[in-house]
């Protein structure tokens, strides 16, 4: 009987823990909206409406450094609370920027709300892993990974509905968004306040000594980061262009409400895949799988560059379920044999996500060009993937003499 309660003694802790992983699947999802909303609202190009997903992803790249430090400073606890406080503020933001139609002051709330994800990412990780028993924090941590997928393939679907449509004026374009993001706020409230009074274990940090040495000179995790930089790039890339796509009349010519429902297909495919990658890397290297999927996502985008109508829709979405096992896949490699040096070199893989601001941005930059257009731009996320294929083959398999050299730096 002791042992059970043990066991569930933090139940409720991971089942609001979890929800800190919706979260961050229902902000970067229903960006995918905000795009073409935005694009028809502002009359702006792809260039110019892809700085939804610059504001939003460089924030990780900015704020990564700062949030470690502030969470190091007030706690765990309260970064938890922190977080959610900051998104919840970002979301308000929405307010005064529908009021005054104005994008910069949308972005601005955006850098806000994608602040406070950085600093979550820093506090859930570790708190899922001592949520339980250490047996089984593989296990939590791939079913907050699935809650995080579930919140991405419902999202965009709801927020389709209610954001997307045919408006009489900017005024009422703009207030569509109001909404979504005011509900947001007041779920990211509510979670913050629960989670101040909730009793949580303390994280105890493994070790204290700093490890000194240039963790860049491992050539697995030097192009590792590289490979999981691209890989951001082109999932976030493919997704901000979906209801866009559809849209064209040589692919489906949907409006954006129907080529919204469009878009779980592509983020359900990943938590497709995450369920099935579980299994399939019990049996199978993390290597071959990586090598697999990333040849499998250059099929797929060749054939959605070469065909037109519903086989080119087809290809695009199904990408979506090779993306699935990549991100963990190329971290594990990125970090395998690296020992004591494993905690600096993920501290630096975790600001991959940067890729998420820069590639769907030079995509729009193609998409632009009237001698590529939005069809053939998907060529920059295929040749994402070609990078990702070469590190499976060989970019990850370390040089000789390359710990001395990390060591004597």
């Amino acid at each position: 009987m002791e042992n059970t309660i043990k066991k569930n003694k933090y139940t409720g802790a991971f089942i609001l823990m979890t929800s800190l992983f919706f979260i961050w699947g229902i902000i970067v999802s229903l960006n995918d909206i905000l795009i073409p909303h935005f694009k028809g609202l502002f009359e702006m190009n792809y260039t110019e409406t892809m700085l939804i997903q610059f504001c939003f992803f460089g924030a990780y790249f900015l704020m990564a450094i700062p949030s470690s430090m502030l969470v190091e400073k007030i706690g765990y606890k309260k970064g938890i609370s922190t977080g959610l406080i900051t998104i919840g503020v970002g979301a308000l933001i929405f307010l005064p920027a529908s009021w005054l139609i104005s994008y910069p002051l949308f972005l601005f709330g955006l850098f806000t709300m994608a602040t406070g994800s950085v600093i979550l990412q820093v506090v859930a990780n570790p708190f899922i892993l001592v949520l339980g028993s250490s047996e089984t924090a593989s296990s939590r941590l791939n079913l907050a990974q699935g809650v995080n997928s579930l919140a991405t393939t419902i999202a965009p679907l709801a927020g389709g509905l209610i954001i997307l449509g045919q408006y009489s004026s900017a005024q009422e374009s703009a207030k569509a968004v109001e909404g979504p993001y005011i509900g947001l706020a007041i779920f990211t409230f509510t979670i913050a306040i629960i989670f101040t009074f909730l009793k949580l274990p303390k994280i105890v940090e493994s070790g204290v000594e700093k490890i000194k040495g240039n963790v860049l000179k491992f050539r697995r995790l030097r192009l590792g980061v590289i490979a999981l930089t691209l890989y951001v790039g082109a999932e976030v890339a493919i997704g901000s262009f979906i209801i866009n796509f559809l849209g064209e009349p040589y692919i489906t010519g949907f409006d954006e409400k129907t080529a919204a429902t469009y878009i779980p297909f592509y983020w359900g495919g990943l938590m497709i895949g995450r369920f099935l990658g579980s299994v399939i890397l019990q049996k199978i290297s993390a290597q071959k799988v990586l090598l697999f999927s990333a040849l499998a996502s250059i099929v797929l985008l060749t054939i959605t560059i070469l065909t037109n109508g519903f086989v080119s829709m087809w290809a695009m979405l199904a990408v979506g379920l090779f993306n699935s096992i990549m991100w963990s896949n190329i971290f594990a490699l990125s970090i395998d044999g690296l020992g004591k040096y494993t905690n600096k070199a993920s501290g630096i893989l975790v600001m991959a996500p940067v890729g998420g601001a820069i590639f769907p941005m030079l995509q729009g930059m193609l998409a632009d060009m009237p001698s590529v257009g939005l069809h053939m731009s998907y060529v920059l996320p295929l040749l994402c993937y070609a990078f990702i294929i070469y590190y499976a083959i060989n970019g990850y398999k370390p040089i000789q003499g390359e710990l001395e050299l990390v060591e004597n730096e």
